[in-house]
């Protein structure tokens, strides 16, 4: 007899994971499409990735589950005595800024199809998120992406595959997602492989927050996993965490758009209106439990610590209130990057802003100026700084502005970060000299077929500025890189300072490990010496650091042609006349501001 009702052992939840640009978006729109969740009419590319920068950069930012119906084949119903399971699917990002997305919706899930490009192999992430998966003990369907075009290199790949995580080659799935091949093979596999999930109905509610957004109307919408229990719009309920109540206004699934439900059970994805007006209430990796419940929390994770800090500053500064609103509005639904109000002398007001990398950064500066039309200064990306004091105080610092006196400083400790590199084996004596210049200590170096896989520890402050386009460059666009926190470790740091016709600007001020001051200092003022116009007196342009000037450019002044209206030839008039505008040059350098066009800025920090 064939059951028609669901329960958990119809219930399959999965992540696909890989590396960035292998393909995961584009496998999860052909299950939408074979499953018929979305109709074939009305598919646009990449669905689940609802975010417009999302599609145009072709990445995965923010976490966006799906629920599907999948008719099993007749063999299959024969085994599972159902006619259909029910699938929930969370779309991950591949970049190496997004991880902890991946974390949240590896928690969700019982098993991941493992996704590896036939042209490029193992990369990077691969690595990384294969061990998240492996620590979560999670069941993996390994599958080839791309066959279908001219570069794929299966049998190479698959050894690769074996070499490392240790799948034979009849356990990997041969597809191309974007043809559409091998996709029923893919969905068998999930029915047979990934486990339904363990909870119970009838016990106490425990659901895991593992993602959310702000709405207008229904407030803070949490996505959740309910591991044991249900969740209605009946009983009230409570964020463990937080401590905070509610009554939930709406649940529902994702088709993949919210679609209410009477309730979610045991083993579902769904999410949860809340009604609440501050997304700080939901923390992810929190439990929803019931209101008078004393059921303890499922394991959690911490929130997602901001590793980049960088000011934004509007170009007009009556734009501040509008930054300001604009920031509020991104922050509800993304609570992962922080910002604080911070003013400069050269720039005006603005923010401090936290993120989680460089490219969450670049993220959030395009949502600013496309969504809220602002125009914004962005200064040079900085990490954070624990240093001790002489006083015996510990001060954290996240801005040049911050940094103390070099005499009040007894040690400062940066992030370091454990780094895996993936290259062609041909790169390898050009990324190791490379990776030497940016601090990094080589920890294990392995050959895998026609691959290296690097291990190095690098200071954080060195792979920010420009490190993954230098890798990219030495090696043809080939490698691949994924970091995370290591410890902090204790460097030599100082604050690097430039004055402008003697008088110091902030705006231009870096911190820089002290063996590189020099070289920075005077590679900072060369750059400024061609960027800024000349004026009618001479800018001395300086790089100090610890009170002593380390490198100097001039920028000559052009001479006024004050004697032009002259005629005749009366000569000590000519001479009152230059020695007039000698004075006046004399009083423009000791009082006159030199002009810094905002271009200045932009090109500084840009590099």
């Amino acid at each position: 007899m064939i059951l028609i009702m669901s329960s958990e052992l119809q219930i399959r939840n999965f992540a696909i994971v890989a590396h960035i640009d292998h393909g995961k978006s584009t496998l999860a729109d052909r299950l939408l499409e074979k499953t018929h969740t979305i109709d074939s009419r009305h598919m646009m590319q990449q669905v689940l990735d609802s975010n417009p920068i999302e599609r145009e950069r072709g990445i995965t930012i923010k976490l966006a589950p799906v629920r599907m119906r999948y008719t099993l084949p007749f063999h299959l119903q024969k085994i599972f005595n159902f006619q259909f399971l029910i699938f929930n699917l969370i779309d991950t990002p591949g970049h190496v800024d997004f991880s902890y997305e991946v974390s949240r919706s590896l928690k969700a899930c019982e098993g991941v199809i493992l996704v590896v490009d036939a042209t490029q192999g193992i990369q990077a992430q691969t690595v990384a998120h294969m061990q998240l998966v492996k620590e979560a003990n999670l069941a993996v369907i390994p599958v080839i992406n791309k066959i279908d075009l001219p570069g794929a290199k299966i049998d190479e790949v698959k050894k690769e595959i074996y070499q490392t995580f240790g799948f034979s080659n009849d356990e990997v799935i041969e597809i191309s997602a974007k043809n559409g091949t091998n996709i029923d093979r893919v969905l068998e596999a999930v029915a047979l492989k990934i486990p339904p999930p363990k909870g119970n109905s009838f016990s106490p509610l425990r659901g895991l927050i593992f993602s959310s957004l702000y709405d207008p109307h229904k407030g803070v919408i949490v996505y959740t996993r309910i591991v044991d229990g249900e969740i209605n719009t009946k009983k009230p309920c409570l964020f463990y965490a937080s401590k905070v109540a509610f009554t939930p206004l709406e649940v529902g699934v994702f088709t993949p758009q919210m679609s209410k439900t009477d309730k979610l059970q045991a083993g579902e994805v769904g999410y949860v209106a809340t009604g609440l007006k501050d997304l700080r209430l939901a923390r992810v990796g929190d439990t929803i439990i019931d209101k008078d419940s004393s059921s303890l929390p499922l394991p959690g994770y911490k929130e997602p610590k901001p590793m980049v800090f960088l000011s934004l500053f509007p170009i007009d500064n009556d734009e501040y209130l509008h930054l300001r609103e604009a920031l509020e509005k991104l922050h509800l639904s993304d609570c992962s990057f922080t910002f604080k109000p911070h003013s400069s002398s050269a720039l005006g007001k603005g923010f401090l802003c936290g993120f989680l990398g460089l490219l969450h950064a670049e993220i959030i500066k395009e949502r600013l100026e496309k969504e809220f039309s602002l125009e914004i200064i962005a200064t040079t990306p900085t990490v954070e700084y624990k240093i001790d004091l002489t006083t015996g105080e510990t001060v954290t610092v996240h801005t040049p502005d911050d940094f103390p006196e070099s005499l009040r400083i007894k040690t400062i400790l940066e992030p370091v970060m454990y780094t895996i590199i993936y290259t062609p084996s041909e790169y390898v004596g050009s990324i190791m000299q490379f990776c030497q210049e940016k601090r990094g200590e080589l920890v294990n170096l392995e050959y895998l077929g026609g691959q290296a896989k690097f291990t190095y520890i690098i200071p954080l402050s060195e792979l920010i500025i420009d490190f993954f386009d230098h890798l990219k460059a030495i090696t043809s666009g080939y490698a691949s890189l994924d970091y995370e926190f290591f410890e902090l470790r204790q460097v030599k740091a100082v604050k690097l300072d430039i004055l402008l016709n003697k008088k110091p600007v902030e705006a231009f001020s870096q911190i820089v490990v002290a063996d590189k001051v020099e070289a920075v200092a005077n590679k900072l003022v060369t750059k400024l010496k061609t960027l800024i116009p000349r004026h009618q007196f001479q800018i001395p342009i300086q790089a100090a650091s610890g009170g002593k000037i380390i490198a100097r450019e001039d920028i000559k002044s052009f001479r006024k042609d004050v004697t032009a209206k002259l005629y005749g030839g009366d000569r000590s008039r000519k001479d009152k006349l230059l020695e007039a505008q000698k004075k006046g040059k004399k009083r423009m350098r000791l009082f006159g501001q030199v002009n810094i066009p905002q271009e200045v800025f932009l090109k500084i920090y840009r590099g």
